[in-house]
């Protein structure tokens, strides 16, 4: 295939974008950039009793988040009912359709005739060939004509050659007799419309890719490259669905994985490249293709996307860690940070980052800097600042106001008090602790009092020591 790649995300929006149909999106956009392509979204719609537009902006929502940006406007499959509808009496004009006016008490019929016979119930219309001076003045609906012997090969990507025997084809519905398009028709004429030369989606739609087929064919159009990936399953190696805890994607992003460890993650569901785990964004576009995609279904594993949300953490810029740490906290529907607090964050970040796996264990590690005085402390911490600790606090204390305030200086004059008083730098350390933090799991004193400053620092220690 010769034209440029085009690929394209068509969810239904009856619902919150799944983590199935974010990998979905995620390996169109991926297999787009990685060919210098187009990557399109197009909300498959048609279903109007489900779909809403409180879900549609959920996938535009979720598809934000994961920075997969698609190129102009998302397309509504139900606004363009009319050009399918065309299309099916474009098929009528050429033969490669007929009208059917057999109903469905007809149908229902010959199925049970056939279920009683032993034979296949799969329905032959008699009105496929039926001189059209027959046709009665009623109701019909227009039915695509499958080949009627041979096989139907779809050359998939993932999959291999995928053989079906037409005769297991039935001629399938493409207009109802009300005049509305079948979807199965409505994905065809937008892919072809929209140009889409490669279908990048689930496997469950593998048996879609042979009736779909019949379409192309009837309309001479070019068949696009199939590419039907596996399902994703739960750590119990069964089909997901709600037992398994959170599905959608807005749901990781309120449990606080940064966007980048999400598309490591949903990459990595399915797809590899050699033993590669760790990578970033461009890296996955350089390396990506559909050769990359195993025929296996993959399988939900929270200690490795922890694992890569702690490795992306690490990897990100200060500042970016910021904006999407408060992103975070809007997903979550926690208070936003004040200016001051995402300054004094920033600032801590160093000290923060390397061994946080999600947001909230970094805020959490953070609460010094977030935290304003009176600082309360919690129970171990206030079992950390007896008597004796305030005591040693209060002798430190003339000793800090006249260290030189940098990290090393003050590790160095830390360390010397404690040698001096003939105890080791833990029993100095642990109540520093709880009176700069008011909790015990924190980054190093020293950090947290370059970070503070030697004013807050100072304060904090006068308020635990009184």
């Amino acid at each position: 295939m010769s034209r440029p790649v085009v690929t394209r995300f068509a969810p239904s929006p009856t619902g919150y974008l799944h983590i199935g149909g974010a990998r979905t999106a995620l390996f169109n956009w991926l297999f787009a950039k990685a060919n210098g392509g187009t990557f399109l979204l197009r909300i498959e719609d048609t279903d109007r009793a489900r779909s809403t537009p409180e879900a549609t902006e959920a996938i535009f929502r979720g598809m934000r988040w994961l920075g997969l940006d698609w190129d102009g406007e998302a397309v509504s499959q139900s606004a363009n009912a009319p050009r399918h509808a065309e299309v099916a009496r474009q098929m009528l004009e050429a033969g490669t359709a007929y009208k059917c006016f057999s109903t469905q008490e007809e149908i229902e019929a010959f199925r049970e005739q056939a279920r009683a016979e032993g034979r296949s119930t799969l329905f032959r219309s008699p009105w496929r060939d039926a001189d059209p001076a027959t046709h009665p003045d009623a109701p019909y609906v227009i039915r695509v004509k499958a080949p009627l012997d041979g096989e139907t090969v779809i050359a998939d990507r993932v999959q291999g050659d995928v053989r079906i025997r037409n005769d297991q084809l039935d001629d399938m519905i493409v207009l109802r007799s009300d005049g509305t398009p079948v979807y199965m028709l409505a994905v065809v004429v937008d892919d072809h419309d929209m140009g889409v030369t490669h279908v990048i989606r689930g496997d469950d739609h593998l048996n879609n890719a042979a009736r779909q087929m019949l379409v192309y064919n009837a309309m001479g159009w070019e068949v696009p490259v199939w590419a039907h990936i596996p399902l994703i399953h739960g750590e119990d190696g069964k089909k997901l669905s709600k037992r398994h805890g959170a599905l959608g994607v807005h749901e990781y992003q309120a449990m606080g994985y940064p966007a980048a460890a999400m598309r490591n993650y949903l990459a990595r569901l399915g797809w590899s490249h050699g033993d590669d785990e760790v990578f970033t964004t461009e890296q996955a576009v350089e390396w990506f293709t559909l050769e990359g995609i195993g025929k296996a279904p993959a399988r939900l594993d929270a200690k490795k996307l922890a694992h890569l949300s702690g490795q992306h953490i690490a990897m990100m810029e200060d500042a970016a860690l910021v904006a999407e740490i408060a992103a975070y906290l809007d997903a979550a529907q926690q208070p936003p940070l004040t200016d001051a607090q995402a300054e004094l964050l920033q600032k801590a970040m160093y000290a923060l980052k390397d061994r946080a796996k999600s947001f909230p264990d970094l805020l959490e590690k953070a609460h010094f800097c977030l935290t304003s005085r009176p600082i309360a402390p919690d129970d171990k911490a206030a079992k950390a600042l007896d008597d004796e600790a305030r005591a040693r606090l209060r002798e430190l204390t003339p000793h800090l106001q006249t260290a030189s305030w940098d990290r090393d200086n003050l590790e160095v004059s830390v360390a010397s008090f404690a040698e001096a008083q003939g105890i080791g730098l833990g029993k100095l350390a642990q109540p520093l602790r709880a009176a700069l933090a008011g909790r015990m799991a924190t980054p190093s004193v020293f950090d947290m009092m370059q970070v503070l400053g030697r004013d807050e620092s100072l304060a904090r220690l006068a308020d635990a020591t009184q």
